[in-house]
């Protein structure tokens, strides 16, 4: 019976997003948490330095968005609001800057290891499981482990607004510095055309071969699929 629900293309859409919010919020709130360890007490003071999904929900990047996404067929992506912080309280602001914007990819990373593990344990000793819950169980984690390498590598692409824009911000200068505050305002339209347009219109997608090359191989290395 679990088994039929799970297969309904609907209840895996909405099985996906949950997924992608829960190691979204996570994310966030590793930021919050690291710039908050580095000096600044904005996110706490913010109350954003919590799990508690309603102070980090935002209706179009962790509603609606992977909702379309999911019902477009495509992979479901989502964000939750981003946890504030002032770089100015920061005690070594060049460093530190690049500390907190690696903290969100490195907790799904952690979160991915210890799917992974908690995947190899059920699938060696799950025996005394029934078959379908066995089953399951390595389904929701299988699918938490990806969900994560995937926020990891999308969020470590060096294109504003992600992550990987901030860890190499500091080391440019000038001129490259400049453009890149260019780029940044125009930074999430031309992200949406690479994502969704060249894909659909031009059947180019950049995006999902990154993903498949660097997610998808530490998937297959993890878990072994």
């Amino acid at each position: 019976m679990l088994t039929t629900v799970l297969s309904s293309s609907i209840v895996r859409t909405v099985f996906s997003i949950v997924l992608v919010m829960v190691s979204a919020i996570i994310h966030e709130v590793s930021h919050g948490l690291m710039a908050y360890k580095l000096g600044d007490p904005t996110a706490k003071q913010a109350g954003r330095l919590t799990l508690n999904p309603l102070a980090h929900l935002d209706p179009v990047g962790s509603v609606l968005l992977p909702i379309l996404m999911g019902l477009a067929g495509g992979p479901v992506l989502s964000f939750a609001k981003p946890v504030p912080y002032n770089p100015r309280n920061l005690r070594n602001p060049v460093r530190d800057e690049v500390l907190v914007a690696l903290a969100g990819p490195a907790s799904n990373l952690a979160q991915a290891l210890v799917g992974a593990g908690i995947f190899r344990l059920i699938e060696t000793y799950g025996a005394g499981m029934s078959m379908e819950v066995w089953y399951i169980l390595l389904i929701v984690l299988s699918s938490y482990v990806y969900v994560n390498l995937v926020l990891m590598c999308f969020n470590l692409i060096p294109f504003p607004p992600l992550d990987g824009s901030a860890i190499i911000f500091p080391l440019l200068k000038g001129e490259a510095r400049q453009k890149y505050y260019e780029v940044q305002r125009y930074a999430m339209p031309v992200l949406l055309v690479v994502m969704y347009v060249l894909p659909t219109v031009l059947h180019i997608d950049p995006v999902g071969a990154y993903l498949d090359v660097t997610a998808g191989n530490l998937y297959m290395l993890l878990l072994g699929a």
